[in-house]
């Protein structure tokens, strides 16, 4: 698989978000599948993995996700980038670097690794984000950690901690129904040499044109039941987008999900998507759209075509 940099680590171009293994898509598999599924990424040339302390059956608990990703790359650590994020209630000023160490230190054990090549705040807490910056720039120092990233902010929370310990990566949502840091994110991480990793890709499925108006999402641990473009009205609002795409992936004798994936990876150089999957065959079709090149002149005609077309629902920075 083709190689990106966010910022100076080398990973492939489409990575993995694992959250599924553990929470929000319904009933989680048998762990020995889970980790088969991780270790089939890797062999198809997947080199970066995604998860986070709090990504646990209806995130109750700390660490399920992160156990079973240590399992699955242990043998292979050294030619594999792991991210991973923490969520903090809240610091006091004194004790930020011990409390955030403690974090890192929990998921180190479980990931079985003495370092995390990048490693998030999963979301903005009272902890001001120049002590959470400070923080990460000693963990950098210690050999701890490689980089550092942020999750779900804005521009001006990103510029204030890029100013206290340079950016590794910055993850939020974006996918073609939510191009909200099209507008000022994409833009700063490019001019500073940060990576953009997108989490939800497909817009939870949506993309892939296999979700229909009359689709039953699991009744617990299924974020899909909330996302606002999957409501059945929303659904068919959002069909002309699907069948765009469907219209592209004819031409390249690839899937909708892939033509969106490739339509990201052609627009900004710095972009990592990490789309998510607990089934086998849906990671491999996912990694592979980096196997999809659109030319310059499907590009143009694709952006144009979908900019003319309205988004139905809108999760945005504010969703969960």
């Amino acid at each position: 698989m083709k190689k990106r940099k966010l910022k100076d680590i080398e990973v492939s171009e489409v990575g993995m978000g694992c959250m599924a293994f553990s929470h929000g898509y319904g009933r989680i598999p048998e762990e020995s599948y889970s980790i088969e599924a991780i270790r089939n990424a890797y062999e198809h040339g997947c080199t970066f993995f995604d998860t986070a302390e709090v990504y646990s059956p209806n995130l109750s608990g700390i660490g399920h996700n992160e156990r079973i990703l240590g399992k699955a790359l242990k043998d292979v650590r050294e030619d594999v980038v792991i991210a991973s994020k923490l969520f903090l209630n809240g610091l006091n000023m004194t004790g930020v670097y011990n409390g955030i160490r403690r974090h890192l230190e929990g998921s180190l054990e479980r990931l079985q690794t003495d370092h995390l090549d990048i490693y998030y705040l999963h979301r903005l807490s009272s902890t001001p984000i120049e002590k959470v910056a400070e923080a990460m720039g000693k963990l950098i120092d210690e050999g701890l950690i490689r980089g550092w990233g942020l999750s779900q902010v804005d521009v001006d929370i990103i510029d204030r901690a890029q100013k206290v310990t340079p950016l590794t990566a910055i993850q939020n949502i974006y996918s073609m129904v939510e191009r909200d840091s099209e507008e000022k994110i994409i833009p700063y991480c490019m001019e500073h040499n940060i990576g953009f990793v997108p989490f939800s890709p497909i817009a939870s499925g949506l993309l892939s044109g296999k979700i229909t108006t009359d689709k039953q999402f699991e009744r617990n641990d299924d974020v899909r039941n909330w996302v606002p473009q999957l409501s059945r009205r929303n659904i068919e609002g959002n069909q002309p987008i699907v069948e765009l795409l469907k219209e592209y992936a004819k031409i390249k004798n690839a899937t909708p999900a892939q033509i969106s994936l490739a339509w990201m990876l052609h627009k900004y150089p710095n972009v990592v998507p990490i789309p998510g999957s607990k089934n086998k065959e849906r990671i491999i079709e996912n990694l592979d759209s980096s196997k999809v090149v659109l030319t310059d002149e499907e590009f143009e005609q694709l952006e144009t075509s979908l900019n003319a077309l309205k988004v139905y629902g809108h999760r945005g920075l504010g969703g969960f």
